[in-house]
């Protein structure tokens, strides 16, 4: 038995995960958030927001990497790009290793998930908030999509789970105005939870992206903190040739931007879009 604190994370009634506390770092509930940052010896620091874990210290570059890298890539040409929360850092990270995109906006409802990540989990930025191209706005992301003029080629939602400030991320409203503020051939993605245990979510999703977009669809990464199987990625956009990339034309991108990865390479975004049978099916009968 051990005398360490252990905390639990319960997403369903029957069924959760817990991690021993080796040292609680910070912990404190603002207007926003309950947040809790901790030490654990397999996973490093661990965020937590709302008794759900953020992000961890050791396998935050899987999530990081295929949010980032999978519609960059399929794009080719992204010059500006938004990203909606995202306050750790992590892919703000990714997306400035682009050295060809020109924009980067990030809106972040509360500076203080900004603040306490530069502090706790410096990697996740690696100095990025410091890139000159970068626009912090400090507002809810709904609000914003809706009173911005600006336009993007690539709108990163990297959400909450949809409870609290997060439940506007993931409602049709916001689906709507993101399609409205991107460019031609735009494309949208989002953190869209765990297949198995979040199949209901992931059909509302796709039956709201579905109105706006003429490829509505999703891709998929495994990332142990996320407990319960794959994480799926929504994904939106008009043209349906982006998630269809072959592999000849992937390496190509990726070797001309001279940039490496610890997760991302072609094979895995190309089979990222093969989705297990009981999602399909689910899809099918939306």
């Amino acid at each position: 038995m051990t005398n360490k604190k252990i905390w639990h994370e319960q997403l369903h009634c029957h069924l959760g995960q817990y991690f021993l506390i080796d040292k609680i770092l910070y912990q404190e509930k603002n207007k926003y958030h309950d947040i809790k940052i901790f030490d654990n010896v397999v996973m490093g620091k661990v965020m937590t927001i709302d008794d759900i874990v953020q992000t961890t210290e050791k396998d935050e570059f899987i999530y990081h990497e295929m949010l980032s890298h999978v519609p960059i890539f399929s794009h080719g040409l992204i010059k500006d790009v938004l990203i909606i929360g995202g306050g750790d850092g992590g892919i703000l990270r990714e997306v400035c290793k682009h050295k060809n995109i020109d924009n980067i906006t990030m809106v972040e409802i509360d500076i203080n998930i900004v603040n306490l990540c530069k502090k706790y989990f410096p990697d996740h930025s690696n100095n990025a908030y410091e890139d000159p191209r970068l626009e912090l706005i400090i507002n809810d992301g709904l609000n914003f999509i809706k009173q911005t003029d600006k336009k993007f080629d690539l709108i990163i939602s990297d959400s909450t789970d949809p409870v609290g400030p997060g439940k506007n991320l993931f409602i049709s409203d916001f689906y709507l105005n993101c399609k409205k503020k991107l460019k031609k051939n735009g494309i949208f993605v989002a953190q869209n939870g765990v297949s198995f245990f979040q199949t209901k979510e992931i059909i509302l999703t796709y039956e709201n992206l579905k109105k706006y977009f003429f490829d509505a669809n999703f891709y998929q990464a495994s990332i142990p903190t996320y407990y319960g199987g794959t994480m799926m990625f929504a994904w939106g956009s008009d043209n349906i040739e982006f998630r269809l990339n072959n592999l000849k034309k992937l390496k190509s991108r990726i070797k001309k931007s001279k940039l490496s990865f610890n997760y991302y390479n072609p094979r895995i975004h190309i089979g990222s879009f093969y989705l297990p049978q009981y999602i399909i099916n689910a899809l099918n009968k939306s």
